[in-house]
């Protein structure tokens, strides 16, 4: 079925605790989801870089085969938005060198028509006004997912709060879900998050792995035990797009299902275990199919899906 991600495309640059750096890599929201969800299906994303964004990021993008960029805005006179960040002795936070918006400070990209049938969708990490925006142009999803961040709770609440009458599902990470609503445990304030209307709220919590709150239960899955973490930056957009990949290629009657949900989250894990552990999308460019169902066969075990 067919799945479609908005979001950014950037530039990054990146300092981890051991004293590695990388400087220029591809980076952005839509490229992570994308290049995970690639692994189930194809993927449509919409999004726009400016006249700056190297060839060689563009070739990444293309070896993962089933990425439809029809929807990549390339504008001329234009800069790509750029991020830099150094990671903290934990690995789970991180502070902001610089951000650039550039190009994301412009108007947004618009959704091709041949990408309107889209029935899967998710809206990666923008302002919530964008956000909505983009989902506006698709006018029968099947399933709407958002992400977002600290800043959009800070300076856009009210058109986050809009934003979460519109879609079935959010994901965002602990720190922010405590933010949004004042409530120190993740499960309370997902449950608050319910009260706002999706039907189902991931709470992601880094290593410690991702809770779902739904109107049906509640569930925790654990991170995969990974031995080394090298670079954090866009797993929580891999784990997005494992999840969403695998709701699309099975195509449920029912994707706000609670078990349904549970077991995309599964897949959702392991493409993130996979993400960590190098730059970018360095680990992601090199990974078959076969070692990820390696990988969730043994998470499977850990967890009993079977």
């Amino acid at each position: 079925m067919s799945l479609i991600v908005t979001g950014t495309i950037g530039i990054d640059t990146v300092y981890t605790p051991a004293g590695e750096h990388r400087e220029g890599v591809l980076g952005g929201s839509c490229a992570y989801f994308a290049a995970a969800a690639s692994f189930y299906g194809p993927v449509r994303l919409v999004a726009a870089v400016g006249d700056d964004f190297p060839d060689e990021h563009q070739a990444t993008l293309a070896r993962f085969g089933r990425i439809d960029t029809a929807g990549l805005e390339i504008r001329a006179g234009s800069k790509t938005f750029r991020w830099g960040g150094k990671y903290l002795d934990n690995m789970d936070h991180r502070e902001s060198l610089f951000t650039e918006l550039n190009v994301l400070e412009e108007a947004p990209p618009a959704v091709p028509e041949s990408f309107k049938d889209s029935e899967y969708v998710f809206l990666a990490n923008m302002h919530p006004a964008l956000q909505a925006e983009l989902l506006s142009q698709v006018p029968s999803p099947k399933l709407a997912v958002a992400d977002t961040m600290d800043l959009w709770i800070d300076v856009a609440r009210d058109d986050l709060a809009k934003l979460l009458t519109k879609v079935d599902g959010l994901v965002l990470n602990y720190d922010e879900a405590e933010q949004y609503t004042g409530k120190k445990n993740p499960v309370t304030a997902g449950r608050a998050l319910l009260d706002e209307g999706p039907t189902f709220v991931v709470v992601k919590k880094g290593e410690h792995g991702a809770i779902l709150v739904h109107r049906d239960g509640v569930a925790a899955l654990p991170a995969y035990p990974a031995e080394e973490v090298v670079d954090p930056t866009g797993a929580g957009d891999t784990f997005a797009g494992g999840m969403m990949g695998h709701l699309a290629a099975t195509n449920p009657e029912n994707p706000t299902d609670f078990d349904t949900l549970r077991r995309a989250m599964a897949h959702g894990t392991i493409i993130a275990s996979f993400t960590i552990e190098t730059f970018s999308l360095d680990r992601l460019a090199g990974l078959t199919g076969e070692q990820i169902g390696e990988r969730y066969d043994e998470f499977a075990s850990m967890v009993a899906l079977r």
